[in-house]
């Protein structure tokens, strides 16, 4: 059973999708999407970790189709290793994220979201299904 508030992000190198549990850890709600592309998301991270005190950060981890690390995943990895030495008190992991952007996507287009809508909005959704789907496997 996990004991308090999880948070996930969806790291891209143009935004950060965020997405954060409620406190039993049973549903995942989309929080922001974040600009990666200069320092401000890191503030947006800090805020939502004084907000919510998540006790566990889920990473989606961009793994290449058969499941080896690609060249985003190794940035990924080194954006949590620095995450882990400034939030000592926060265990850092990391979730398959292997096709949740399509997943995303296609989800917004059922839902009949306007195309612009589809691209602010595309990262915090998949933030949700990487977090969703690690809470389901962690039950």
């Amino acid at each position: 059973m996990i004991n308090g508030r999880v948070l996930a992000l969806d790291i891209g190198t143009v935004r950060i999708g965020a997405a954060i549990s409620d406190p039993l850890g049973i549903i995942a709600q989309g929080l922001g999407v974040w600009n990666a592309q200069n320092d401000e998301w890191r503030k947006n991270f800090d805020e939502a970790v004084k907000t919510y005190d998540p006790k566990i950060v889920v990473a989606g981890l961009p793994l290449r189709t058969d499941g080896k690390d690609s060249e985003s995943a190794s940035r990924v990895s080194e954006i949590i290793q620095q995450l882990r030495t400034e939030y000592p008190g926060i265990e850092f992991v990391f979730q398959d994220e292997r096709f949740t952007t399509v997943i995303a996507q296609r989800t917004l287009i059922e839902a009949d979201t306007s195309r612009r809508k589809r691209k602010k909005n595309v990262d915090k959704v998949a933030a949700v299904i990487i977090l969703q789907d690690w809470l389901e496997s962690h039950r």
